[in-house]
């Protein structure tokens, strides 16, 4: 697969901790899958694809970045790549996603955006091409994402399964006359994962939720009116990496201060510091867009037992 140490460099660009979960070279095509099920194909797979030079798809992709940097879109590739890109939800800085596997850095770019490279260079580009005209009418009827799937022989894994695991190895962990910020939080990661947030090693709900409750109750010296929080052992599965420093340290606070956590909570973190922790969370969600969905997600509910 790519090792991008020899291309042109592009504006920077964080590289995720998000590693790749499955890849591979299917008729010289080269692609893969994220390790939160985001398909995708490689800077060389999308140039296959498209019927384009790599030096092209490099070109666009500088191009993007420089246009999203200064809000102008020359007329042209660049119009048709704002237009095509904002009706489906995509307004990212990069076309792609960099990740780091082996120490190599990779260009993921989602399928969002091979979609539009293909069918510009099928239809738009002033030299269109039979690849690219192949290359989307095969992915019309499959989608780009079923296409990879496919190819890569790849099913994906049952979303419960990590939360599942978490809340079966968690059960009745805490003590007596204590609760634990998981398990109040468990309503709301379910409500996450119904609205498509993949739960693994890199999205943690609860771990932000509980950071934040620590420091309110220090802050605010909640101590002095319902007594002292106790630490306690909280283990993670096997298949979260986590688990490597098993056991956590954790904190039970007494249930008298249940209906102040229950306060602070839907008045306090939902509305000011779950958005916040949700759009940091962009890249491995599969796009701004997408994130500024779950951030808005608990904008008009009341939270409640």
């Amino acid at each position: 697969m790519e090792n991008n140490s020899n291309l042109p460099a592009t504006p920077k660009q964080l590289k995720l901790d998000l590693g790749i979960q499955v890849e591979g070279v299917v008729s010289g095509v080269e692609m893969g899958i994220l390790e939160n099920g985001m398909p995708y194909l490689t800077q060389r797979g999308l140039a296959a694809m498209s019927g384009a030079a790599r030096s092209t798809i490099q070109d666009i992709t500088q191009e993007w970045a420089e246009a999203r940097q200064t809000g102008v879109f020359s007329k042209g590739r660049m119009q048709f790549f704002q237009n095509y890109l904002g009706k489906n939800d995509f307004s990212e800085s990069s076309l792609y996603i960099e990740v780091d596997q082996d120490g190599s850095s990779y260009y993921a770019y989602p399928d969002v955006v091979c979609m539009a490279v293909i069918e510009y260079f099928a239809f738009e580009a002033q030299r269109t091409n039979e690849t690219a005209v192949d290359s989307f009418r095969k992915l019309a009827r499959f989608g780009l994402q079923n296409f990879i799937y496919k190819a890569l022989d790849y099913t994906p894994d049952n979303k419960w399964a990590m939360f599942n695991a978490r809340v079966s190895l968690l059960q009745d962990s805490v003590p007596n006359g204590y609760f634990s910020v998981f398990r109040e939080t468990q309503g709301i990661t379910v409500d996450l994962i119904n609205a498509g947030l993949p739960i693994n090693e890199h999205t943690i709900p609860d771990g932000s939720v509980g950071g934040t409750w620590g420091r309110y109750w220090t802050a605010n010296n909640l101590e002095e009116k319902f007594g002292e929080r106790i630490g306690y052992d909280h283990f993670y599965p096997p298949n979260f990496r986590q688990s490597r420093s098993n056991p956590q340290s954790a904190w039970a606070y007494p249930n008298s201060s249940w209906p102040k956590f229950q306060e602070w909570l839907r008045t306090i973190y939902l509305p000011t510091k779950y958005p916040t922790y949700i759009l940091k969370k962009a890249k491995i969600l599969g796009g701004k867009s997408e994130a500024l969905k779950l951030a808005s997600l608990f904008s008009n509910k009341e939270i409640t037992n």
